[in-house]
């Protein structure tokens, strides 16, 4: 059996930089032990599989090297990416259908805009704020939480510098650990780490931003923002937030065209 594979850095305009996505779409699902064999194999943070609809939707599944999510940004985003570019050319929207419902990427020239759920935090509880500072080793000056945590840290600064100890953080209940910060030439800017799903730290996430979007619209009273998520590759978005949902745009580079062979 040989299956198409596109790999694409999301969120920059230049290979190298953002956030690197495998895409792989099928003619039918495979069963669920090759989809997992194959996004281990890919090792990157996700790999995503599509399967278009008789309705002209696509079907989107996302695997980390070690389990499925329910929501992945960087990998729609490439996924959106290789439709428009290879799949489907002529059009300027795709809908994919999704553990965490329909989501829709449109392209205006070469920027991609999804149209996600947001998910406004709550501030999380002593016990759970004791644990993230645990996990990051200082006291943030504020914890929020969704399904991912959320550590408020004084500067961009104490943001690039953190550290904290991957353990920790994996022990913690849900997805894993976002620390941010109000930015210096952004925004906001932020890191994620989810080693409790197999990435130690994701270079760009755009789920983490549906939590940031309207954290930091209400706290900075300003929407759009630009953001900048300071990895060690780093990644850009353009992010809006309407009623419950969050729009986040960003570049998108090929890196790799390329066949599986199984």
């Amino acid at each position: 059996m040989q299956l198409p594979l596109y790999q694409v850095d999301a969120f920059t305009d230049r290979v190298f930089g953002g956030n690197p996505a495998a895409v792989c779409p099928l003619e039918r699902w495979l069963p669920d032990e090759m989809l997992q064999a194959i996004a281990a194999e890919n090792n990157l943070a996700e790999t995503a599989f599509l399967v278009e609809r008789s309705n002209g939707d696509f079907d989107l599944r996302w695997f980390t090297p070690a389990l499925e999510v329910d929501l992945c940004g960087h990998a729609t985003l490439a996924s959106g990416w290789v439709v428009f570019s290879h799949l489907r050319p002529e059009a300027n929207v795709v809908r994919f259908q999704t553990r965490s419902g329909p989501l829709t990427v449109s392209r205006e020239g070469d920027l991609l805009t999804m149209d996600f759920p947001a998910q406004p935090p709550s501030k999380a509880s002593a016990e759970e704020a004791a644990a993230v500072a645990a996990a990051l080793g200082s006291v943030p000056l504020e914890v929020w939480r969704d399904e991912k945590f959320l550590a408020l840290l004084p500067d961009e600064g104490a943001v690039r510098n953190a550290a904290p100890n991957l353990d920790k953080v994996a022990a913690l209940p849900g997805d894993g650990l976002i620390v941010s910060a109000q930015g210096e030439q952004h925004d906001f800017v932020s890191r994620y780490f989810a080693p409790a799903v197999g990435i130690p730290e994701d270079a760009v996430t755009g789920s983490a931003h549906c939590v940031l979007t309207p954290f930091w619209a209400e706290r900075l009273q300003r929407n759009p923002l630009r953001a900048r998520q300071v990895s060690a590759r780093g990644g850009d978005l353009l992010c809006r937030i309407e009623g419950e949902r969050v729009f986040l745009s960003g570049h998108a580079a090929p890196y790799l065209q390329g066949t599986i062979t199984i």
